[in-house]
């Protein structure tokens, strides 16, 4: 570790292991699925505990029939008739835009298959050094430790020069409706933290992803001369082999912060929808897939690449030529994001880590969809670094190890103050 100033110091002393356990504890037993009450009820919560701890606290109701019509809302793939928004802006000897946010979604994605939970998924428990649950990973632990390190300069008893704010969001998992609220409110910083789980990396970039649905047709007969018929799940599995060729080809040149990962542009096939009768050839099939958007790539470019493979797939089959595949774009929409090359926050969060005892975390792109690229296209530089494993989330082994909450809020309380200064 480096040497520290005395604010520092008295500061990362300040970082309350078990106050962070608990509040996370907290936000988990909240069932916050995307599009449920739940969803209103935590963040509620989260501003509960902002006042708490000074901070002046904006909350508003998310206007939803805008989401659902401005051309830069990024789409839903639920249905909500709620949402709230809740900004915490901790107090400081100036006023004016914070020098440093940390945004955090606390909406999480459904548990899936209970029997496969090793318990209640939403019932958090403290097991093997780690806290385990829906949420607990992605990414509740994130603003928990946002919150803690907020708690720690409070309780250090040190004043900021400059604000540090919090941003709390919703609808991230389908497509980034709370970022896109707030920042149309008006909330910004000069940067922001979003402490997704990283596993101990600073992450500069995340490949964008896109919603699809593909509804092939077929021609309907008796399964007994199914050779009268054309059936649409076999006229499916010709595209989908397609797609996959198409998937290996858009993953060349792949930038190296993804280390690694084979598919950081991945193409999947999430839920496929067939026939009405056993004993009928399916005369149409429904698949709902994700499609990556590489780092750099116009979204409206990544929709024509795949419109166009599609159509050469059709075009090279007999039948698809004639009946072709019907391409629908769906749901949320996630361009790629980027840090600056050469910005400083990297460094500074890098140097915070550090000085942690955690050592120098590596840079690294993610191939997963985020709030990244909303704030970096609203001109606030933004990366992530947070508590956990992005390979857990959204399984029935879903935790967080304590140890990686902890040092997590200790660099954001460092970051806090060498960004914000001390008055």
């Amino acid at each position: 570790m480096a040497d520290l100033t005395d604010a520092e110091a008295r500061v990362l002393a300040a970082v309350d292991e078990a106050w962070a356990v608990s509040r996370l504890q907290e936000l988990v037993a909240v069932p916050s699925v995307g599009g449920t009450p739940a969803e209103c009820e935590v963040q509620h919560l989260v501003g509960d505990r902002l006042e708490e701890l000074g901070c002046a606290v904006d909350r508003w109701p998310i206007d939803l029939a805008a989401a659902a019509t401005e051309p830069d809302a990024p789409g839903q793939e639920v249905e909500r008739s709620e949402a709230w928004g809740v900004v915490g802006t901790a107090p400081a000897a100036e006023d004016g835009t914070p020098a440093l946010v940390f945004s955090g979604h606390t909406d999480v994605v459904p548990p899936g298959d209970r029997a496969l939970w090793p318990g209640d998924p939403f019932d958090p428990r403290v097991a093997d050094g780690a806290v385990h649950g829906r949420g607990s990973c992605d990414m509740k632990a994130g603003v928990v430790a946002a919150l803690a390190a907020l708690a720690a300069v409070r309780t250090a008893g040190v004043r900021l020069a400059r604000p540090v704010a919090v941003h709390a969001v919703v609808g991230e998992e389908d497509g980034g409706l709370g970022a896109w609220a707030t920042l149309r409110r008006g909330h910004r910083g000069e940067v922001c933290v979003i402490p997704e789980p990283t596993a101990g990396a600073v992450v500069t970039a995340n490949a964008g992803a896109l919603t699809f649905r593909l509804e092939v047709p077929g021609h309907a007969a008796h399964a007994a001369h199914r050779d009268r018929g054309v059936s649409a799940v076999e006229k499916f599995a010709e595209v989908h082999a397609g797609l996959c060729a198409f998937e290996a080809e858009r993953q060349q040149g792949a930038d190296p912060r993804f280390g690694d990962a084979p598919y950081p542009y991945g193409i999947n096939i999430g839920r496929v929808r067939a026939g009405d009768w056993a004993s009928s050839v399916p005369d149409r099939l429904v698949a709902d897939g994700r499609y990556g958007v590489r780092l750099g790539e116009d979204v409206a470019a990544a929709r024509a690449a795949l419109e166009a493979r599609l159509a050469e797939l059709c075009a090279a089959d007999p039948w698809l030529a004639g009946h072709p595949v019907r391409l629908t774009w769906t749901g949320g929409a996630f361009a790629s994001g980027s840090l600056p090359h050469g910005h400083p926050l990297l460094p500074a969060v890098q140097r915070a880590v550090a000085d942690t005892g955690a050592g120098v975390p590596p840079e690294r792109a993610i191939p997963a969809g985020s709030d990244l690229r909303l704030y970096a296209a609203a001109g606030v530089p933004t990366l992530h670094y947070g508590p956990g494993d992005l390979h857990l989330a959204h399984g029935p082994l879903e935790r967080v190890p304590v140890d990686e909450l902890v040092t997590a809020a200790r660099a954001f309380a460092l970051l806090t103050l060498r960004t914000c200064g001390v008055a």
